[in-house]
């Protein structure tokens, strides 16, 4: 893979390979720019987090974790917006706004919950990147796992799941909408 100047690998290009399984949206689409009822307030949006469908993964999936990361923010680390920690193997959708965190009107399983994302808030929080920057790429993941729940509570650091789910990981569905904010 070739990268131009300033361009961040995809994550899960430099992560251990694991298959793919289906995630699909009527909200957002690879390489699409994301509508405004998914960006984050602060840039005039509806900061809802996108409904989400996923099916395919292996028969050896015991529990799921659904991340939004963005490789392109200007930090050198990347910048999460959102993990949903320990949703169930029932579980083959969330609904729109299913981010909005806990007792804030986000449905999600009773299980799940989220860990504090780069905005330091325990839900969803949507695009808002430096105008004028090239568009930036927003990871959607839906992370098929080989155990029914990580050993995380909500105070983990995003990093430190995504750490602890690099190994439980066996499958992972991907979506990469994009999204850009005109120079001012």
């Amino acid at each position: 893979m070739s990268l131009e100047r300033g361009d961040a690998p995809d994550p899960y290009d430099i992560l251990p390979p694991v298959p793919a399984f289906e995630l699909t949206s009527p909200d957002i689409a690879d390489g699409q720019q994301i509508g405004t009822r998914f960006i984050h307030g602060s840039v005039g949006g509806d900061n809802l987090s996108p409904q989400l469908r996923w099916h395919g993964f292996p028969s050896e999936t015991r529990g799921f974790v659904v991340t939004c990361f963005d490789p392109d923010a200007p930090t050198g680390s990347g910048f999460w917006h959102w993990m949903l920690v320990n949703v169930p193997l029932g579980t083959t959708r969330l609904q729109r706004n299913a981010g909005a965190g806990q007792g804030a009107g986000g449905d999600v399983p009773s299980t799940s919950f989220h860990v504090r994302n780069d905005f330091n808030e325990p839900r969803y929080d949507g695009p808002a990147p430096p105008a004028g920057d090239k568009p930036h790429r927003y990871v959607f993941a839906v992370h098929a796992m080989d155990i029914l729940e990580l050993s995380v509570d909500s105070s983990a650091q995003a990093a430190f799941v995504g750490f602890n789910l690099t190994f439980h990981t066996i499958a992972r569905a991907v979506l990469r909408p994009t999204f850009q904010l005109p120079a001012s």
